[in-house]
């Protein structure tokens, strides 16, 4: 399992040395806490890295690894910085965070369609959220490796960064009162919000964001899978774009 670390002084090494993008570190609850543990969940604090005790059922795959109580998940991309990224001049681009997307699947799904879709970068939260682990990267058909995906620890605080350096915050929002053709997306750098099937977009995002926009539906069957939504939304503002540049 190349996207995986066990044991204390391995996972402890790779904190140290800060040479492998780590997703989350998850440790056993049922383990003796030591100085190896402590100065584990000190690197990881200090490196913005999600630690986790879980009840060691949870470790009962690993069981053929002497992985101690500790593991370490290891992402097979860097991560870039959202400062990095808004140092950088962008014109009428388009950027789409996910709020709480929990299958690997999913995540694939939409990172591919935002590579076709010519978005340039993907921003996912460190807690309640996929991580781009082994699955994804195969999913995504290798187009995690031309998108900039960028991790940040509080998705309202990278909103409200992103709107002071003249970004435009759209909400996915079932309830919506405009349709997502009703936006004009070609005179903006925008920031497209898409939460998960079962929660949508939180509160918190959708009234920190400029605009909300729902897919209308045919029926009262209102549970269309994250990634087609995102399709439908992206590619309308691939569509304008498009006109736009023909005229």
């Amino acid at each position: 399992m190349n996207d995986t670390i066990f044991g204390k002084n391995s996972v402890l090494e790779a904190l140290e040395t800060n040479d492998r993008n780590i997703n989350k570190v998850i440790i056993s609850n049922n383990i003796h806490t030591d100085g190896k543990i402590s100065k584990i969940k000190e690197l990881c604090q200090k490196q913005g890295i999600v630690f986790q005790f879980l009840p060691k059922e949870n470790f009962t795959q690993y069981s053929q690894y002497n992985h101690q109580g500790v593991i370490a998940h290891i992402s097979p991309i860097k991560y870039l910085d959202l400062e990095e990224f808004l140092s950088k001049e962008h014109n009428n681009s388009s950027v789409v965070m996910l709020d709480g997307v929990e299958d690997a699947h999913n995540l694939g799904a939409i990172i591919r369609t935002c590579v076709c879709a010519g978005v340039e970068a993907v921003i996912i939260p460190s807690r309640r959220n996929i991580q781009v682990n082994s699955t994804v990267e195969k999913t995504s058909a290798g187009a995690i490796n031309h998108i900039q995906i960028i991790k940040v620890n509080s998705p309202i605080s990278a909103l409200q960064q992103m709107q002071k350096n003249n970004w435009w915050v759209i909400a996915a929002e079932a309830n919506a009162k405009d349709n997502y053709y009703d936006i004009n997306y070609t005179d903006m750098n925008y920031v497209l919000v898409m939460g998960a099937e079962h929660a949508g977009v939180s509160q918190s995002i959708i009234k920190l964001s400029d605009f909300q926009v729902k897919i209308p539906m045919m029926n009262n069957f209102n549970s269309l899978n994250v990634s087609n939504a995102l399709s439908a939304i992206i590619f309308e503002s691939v569509r304008q774009k498009n006109i736009k540049k023909d005229k």
